[in-house]
């Protein structure tokens, strides 16, 4: 009866403080469940010698009762907005009867969000500890990260990303449409670790001055078009180039068929200058837009420059 109300000196929930708190500052809520369990007696624990059990069709329907019963009580209790599941790769998708989990979920909340691994009956991909190089095929993924190479507190790995690592892996991800998972580790006692605090608050402070950038865009244009990550505004008119460091020239997009509005740095509103070179009147290929981005608006993590367009964004495509 492993129960923190019974089981700890806490005794009460530790659950429904952290999700009054996330909803007090308007955050949702997302509950992680673990399907596997090998603490469970009834739950099949593969070992490199044996299997605790084999074909034991009543063990495993007792730990499946046990699983819709945790779930459902994690539903009633405290009603996320996202289920994110972990460690379906143990068994096939009719053994956890993962159809009837989401039918479960979805008649409680029709808007909950599940993610993949449910064997199929998720809503969304979710690659672990390695960014993609191409944008995935799935219309909605997210990446999920740690800051140093362990998931939760591991007090003797010190190999921690840096802010700047954290801010150029966000800005791919985004670039190519998905969402970032970062993982937070607090120690026993509930502090955040130094570390983690600082690559939290630098992100923090660079989402803050780049929010037209990020939030409810869409994946950019690809790097045949513009050497670095970009995102797209909802309505497509505006695009946004990610720059790290300091360029050493203008910056260069290829293949724009648009004509520009104006151009200017993000977070700043200094206006750049740029030109366009190579455009052939009696050809149809668009020419090369530079754009000029002086030292003294260079972010020290990663600029964005935004370039307004006349209209919905139109790439050139023949190979021609």
């Amino acid at each position: 009866d492993l129960n923190v109300v019974k089981k700890t000196p806490a005794q009460r929930d530790l659950l429904q403080p952290f999700v009054e708190e996330l909803r007090k500052n308007d955050i949702k809520v997302g509950l992680y469940y673990s399907l596997l369990d090998w603490s469970h007696p009834d739950y099949p624990n593969f070992t490199r010698d044996q299997k605790r059990y084999e074909n034991d069709s009543v063990r495993w329907e007792k730990f499946v009762k046990f699983n819709f019963g945790q779930i459902e009580e994690l539903q009633d209790n405290y009603h996320p907005d996202l289920f994110w599941f972990d460690g379906d790769w143990e068994q096939p998708a009719e053994k956890w009867h993962a159809g009837e989990i989401r039918e479960m979920l979805l008649d409680h909340n029709p808007e909950v969000i599940i993610n993949s691994r449910l064997q199929g009956y998720g809503d969304y991909a979710t690659p672990e500890q390695g960014l993609p190089v191409y944008q995935p095929d799935d219309k909605y993924w997210e990446l999920c990260m740690t800051m140093n190479d362990s998931w939760g507190y591991q007090g003797n790995d010190q190999n921690y990303k840096t802010p700047y690592h954290v801010i150029r892996i966000f800005s791919d991800v985004i670039s190519l449409g998905g969402n970032l998972l970062l993982d937070i580790g607090p120690k026993a006692d509930g502090s955040i670790p130094d570390e983690q605090v600082n690559i939290l608050q630098e992100l923090g402070t660079w989402t803050k001055k780049h929010e037209p950038a990020i939030f409810g865009t869409k994946a950019g244009i690809p790097r045949e078009y513009y050497a670095g990550p970009s995102t797209l505004s909802g309505d497509e008119k505006t695009l946004y180039l990610f720059v790290d460091g300091k360029p050493n020239g203008p910056l260069m997009v290829k293949g724009l068929k648009n004509k520009i509005n104006s151009i200017w740095v993000v977070g700043q509103g200094t206006s750049l200058s740029y030109d366009i070179k190579m455009k052939a009147w009696w050809s149809e290929v668009p020419g090369l837009l530079f754009i000029d981005l002086p030292e003294d608006v260079v972010d020290q993590y990663i600029t964005v420059v935004a370039v307004s367009l006349d209209s919905k964004i139109d790439l050139y495509k023949n190979k021609k």
